[in-house]
């Protein structure tokens, strides 16, 4: 494959609810930002947080794509808001940092044994629960690099094994940065996303991001300049 790797913005998600807008309870319904990388050989889709067909339309809008058409699918971290409409991309492999992967398998997968022996236990949740642990069996996981100039680039503390993707193209690096940059607000304030879970390793990922790339995809936001970095 060559060098010539187009990164664009499928659709751009949102928070449930922007504390830097003042929003204390949720004012709708939050889903990531959903980015494609394509290349020759190689069309990564990253994060589909909406639905699936609404994330399919959205895909045809922006790429004149099909979800047949997506090699890859990566997911940042394993939360709802960035797998939601996984599921159509049936043909793809399914990618994901081996330590998110497993800071989510164990919990998830003793919580579920925990409501198969409970008789009481909500028919519903165990259902949610069974879902979430067939689809991370079927995520495989990510080596260092998905394709060539396309590398992993960890970002642990939102969640524990966060990581988004650094693409190196001709002229400039883009990195998408998942909930580790979520917002504008977030990167122009230095402030990480709220209820990460390791807050200094958060923080950590925060600034390596900022120092890493010419160009920033917010886990909730657009792709924008990185603001510290010059002209390339």
């Amino acid at each position: 494959m060559s060098n010539q790797l187009d990164v664009r913005v499928i659709s751009i998600g949102t928070l449930p609810a922007h504390p830097l807008w003042g929003e204390r309870q949720q004012a709708r319904t939050g889903h990531s930002t959903t980015t494609l990388i394509a290349g020759d050989n190689v069309r990564v889709l990253v994060d589909p947080g909406l639905p699936g067909a609404a994330l399919a339309a959205r895909l045809s809008e922006r790429a004149g794509l099909s979800p047949d058409d997506i090699t890859h699918v990566f997911l940042t971290s394993f939360r709802p808001d960035t797998r939601r409409g996984i599921g159509i991309f049936t043909r793809a492999t399914w990618l994901i940092a081996e330590s998110e992967r497993e800071a989510v398998g164990v919990p998830l997968a003793a919580r579920l044994r925990d409501l198969a022996d409970d008789d009481q236990a909500d028919e519903a949740l165990r259902k949610v629960l069974a879902e979430d642990v067939a689809v991370l069996q079927r995520c495989t996981p990510a080596e260092d690099s998905i394709a060539p100039s396309v590398d992993l680039f960890p970002l642990p503390g939102v969640s524990p094994g966060m990581c988004g993707l650094l693409v190196a193209q001709s002229r400039h690096t883009t990195l998408i940065c998942g909930d580790a940059i979520p917002t504008v607000e977030h990167l122009e304030r230095g402030m990480v996303m709220q209820g990460a879970v390791d807050l200094d390793r958060a923080r950590e990922s925060f600034k390596e991001a900022v120092e890493i790339a010419d160009l920033l995809v917010l886990g909730r936001d657009n792709m924008v300049v990185n603001p510290t970095r010059g002209p390339w």
